[in-house]
């Protein structure tokens, strides 16, 4: 690829990105003086974050306020007034509001004790700094996430303070503006609420590393890797656009972004091997939004339901290894057989990367998640000090080599790409804290949980339904983060109200606060993939839940058998479930694509479908009965082959 034609693509890849993540719709300073002032800014700003880390932050309300400042001053700088606004210089009005987010801070720190014993009683000035800074907080979310986050953060406002004259189960004792207003601002309940916390410590930390892990060449290597393990097998971009996918989006944590910047190069090879565009673009969309689901970094939302549910994460880690396994597998299959039925090859060998040569060259980065793994779960230390060190030893890993070598101002890139790719994350986080401490204060999540429940009536299936049916509405347009932050406040309590476990609850509306990026009428990922493979927008939601398919059954599945989260399980029972459950997906992916060895009639389709949903069932009996009825496919299937090969080989006879 000339260099010409690769700016092309990543200008392409940028206004697609700009055009389906508002996120991305960032300022890139043209003067060199001001481009050099808010990099160090943003810098100073990470390096805090990364002290804070190892020696310790202020108490906590100090601390939060200063990451939320911080972030909203950078939000105002990035992003600008309108979606069309200059985007080479800052304003100055936006330096202003830079100047009052820094301002709110200011007056926690300078006043701490007497706001902590005015909480409840505010003064005048409290009122004045807190409607100030949630103003600020719902500005820079429109700015950076669209009105989505903002519309839902102001309902929630207007519900506090008018909500005394809902009937029913939403209906509370109502609030002033002044309660209201000391308890989002001084509480560590509200705008400064858990989310935040999680945002001003893990996630910015995990953050980092992927910005580091980026600059060393990680995304390079996972591409070449997954082109040299599977490129050549039937259907090759379309598993290596799977395997890339899923890696890369377990570090990045955005699925629109992770569409962009793998599908640029994924979607166009699926394209030219004969895959059609849509499920090109499906196959795409699908796998990066999985990588959100895939331990061990999740996108980070691993990290704040550990700290939701006060367990640890390395718990949340290996409940969500298998069913994110079954997923792909899921993936996998569909792609597999897609490929068998269309006679589509892979890529030649010759054109390849080979595997030892680029373990050879960039395999040494993978030090570094081995590392990380070995401290979250064998060190007994911190996530935040096991984020740190991590970053540390990517450094020093890169330097083994001069390909992946990272010089001082890679590091400082590093720090400042990792410091603007928090600041939506922050924002949103921030934002969030304003629904959550609303719902706190009224009982909203409870009212959800009570109205949930009772629809449900006395079913459990039917509850767990019409739970997908609001996290996927409520997750609609938002990225992961918020997006699992409402559903765990409005929806998942209803799960725990019916006996469910908590991280199983938990698990299961994010599951499908996650699906809402591939589900029309709202599938941005699926959108962003259609851009770039030329198909129908819909089209392509349509085919990426088909694609999905394993995956929407699988919350179920661990719902009604959480040994699929590997709960008290023995090694046995471990196996036997993954045996049975993957067994379950194969046939599936059958039944979705009519083919396994053959095309499928409509009965064998049928029976495939009945094998997949008793294997998927947590019962020996289903299992039984499932195995069965796969075995009669199975046989039906290769007699079919074989017939169908002796009748092409009796052709083919002189």
């Amino acid at each position: 690829m000339s260099d010409d034609t690769k700016v092309s693509v990543e200008e392409s890849a940028r206004r697609l990105l700009e055009e389906y993540d508002s996120e991305s719709r960032y300022r890139v300073l043209a003067g060199r003086v001001s481009a050099l002032a808010v990099k160090a800014f943003a810098i100073l700003v990470a390096l805090y974050h990364l002290y804070g880390a190892v020696f310790g932050t202020p108490v906590t309300l100090k601390h939060r306020s200063l990451h939320v400042a911080l972030i909203l001053a950078l939000g105002f700088i990035f992003y600008p007034f309108r979606k069309k606004g200059d985007r080479k210089k800052v304003a100055w009005y936006d330096l202003v509001l830079g100047a009052l987010a820094m301002a709110t801070t200011v007056y926690v720190f300078v006043d701490y004790l007497g706001i902590i014993g005015r909480a409840g009683t505010p003064n005048v000035a409290d009122l004045i700094v807190g409607v100030t800074l949630i103003v600020l907080v719902m500005e820079s979310a429109r700015r950076v996430t669209g009105l989505a986050l903002p519309i839902l953060g102001i309902l929630f406002i207007l519900y506090a303070l008018f909500g005394r004259n809902l009937p029913g189960f939403f209906g509370h004792r109502g609030y002033s503006w002044a309660d209201l207003t000391s308890f989002l601002f001084v509480s560590t309940d509200g705008v400064y609420g858990t989310a935040v916390g999680v945002s001003a410590s893990y996630i910015y930390l995990f953050i980092l590393f992927g910005a580091f892990m980026e600059k060393s060449g990680m995304g390079q290597f996972i591409n070449d890797i997954a082109l040299a393990l599977a490129g050549h097998a039937k259907g090759g971009p379309a598993k290596v656009a799977v395997v890339a996918s899923g890696l890369l989006g377990s570090i990045n944590g955005s699925a629109v972004a992770n569409v962009v910047t793998t599908g640029t190069f994924t979607i166009p090879l699926m394209k030219k091997t004969g895959y059609d565009r849509e499920f090109a673009g499906a196959v795409e969309s699908s796998a990066s939004v999985g990588g959100q689901l895939m331990p061990p970094i999740m996108g980070a939302a691993a990290f704040i339901m550990a700290e939701v549910l006060g367990i640890q994460y390395r718990i949340i880690a290996v409940s969500a290894i298998l069913p994110a396994l079954l997923y792909y597998v899921g993936i996998i299959v569909q792609v597999h057989l897609r490929a068998r039925k269309k006679g589509l090859e892979g890529i030649s060998r010759e054109n390849l990367p080979k595997a030892m040569v680029v373990l050879k060259e960039r395999g040494h980065l993978l030090i570094p998640i081995f590392f990380l793994l070995f401290m979250l779960f064998a060190s007994g230390r911190t996530v935040i000090y096991s984020a740190f060190m991590t970053i540390l030893v990517t450094i020093g890993v890169s330097m083994l080599r001069k390909s992946t070598r990272m010089s001082l101002k890679d590091v400082a890139d590093a720090l400042f790409e990792g410091t603007r790719s928090i600041v939506p994350v922050a924002i949103a986080c921030a934002t969030v804290g304003i629904v959550i401490g609303v719902a706190s204060i009224t009982g909203f999540g409870l009212s959800m949980a009570s109205a949930i429940v009772t629809l449900g009536g006395k079913s459990l299936f039917l509850t767990l339904v019409l739970t997908m049916v609001a996290c996927m509405i409520l997750g609609m347009g938002l990225p992961s983060i918020p997006a699992y932050l409402i559903t765990a406040t409005m929806a998942a309590p209803a799960l725990v109200r019916l006996g469910i476990d908590p991280l199983v609850s938990h698990l299961f509306v994010f599951y499908f606060a996650m699906f809402a990026n591939i589900t029309p009428p709202v599938a941005l990922a699926s959108f962003a993939a259609a851009g770039i493979s030329g198909g129908s927008p819909m089209k392509t939601g349509y085919a990426s839940l088909k694609l999905s398919l394993a995956g929407f059954i699988v919350p179920y599945m661990f719902i009604y058998n959480d040994a699929l989260l590997l709960h008290g399980t023995t090694l046995l029972e471990g196996s036997l479930v993954m045996l049975t459950s993957i067994s379950g997906v194969i046939m599936l992916g059958a039944a979705v694509e009519g083919f396994f060895a053959v095309k499928m009639g409509a009965i064998q389709r049928l029976l495939a479908l009945a094998a997949a949903l008793f294997l998927m069932t947590p019962n020996h009996q289903q299992d039984a009965i499932g195995a069965a009825l796969g075995l009669i496919v199975l046989a039906i299937q290769l007699y079919l082959h074989r017939k169908s090969a002796a009748v092409q080989n009796a052709a083919a006879a002189p």
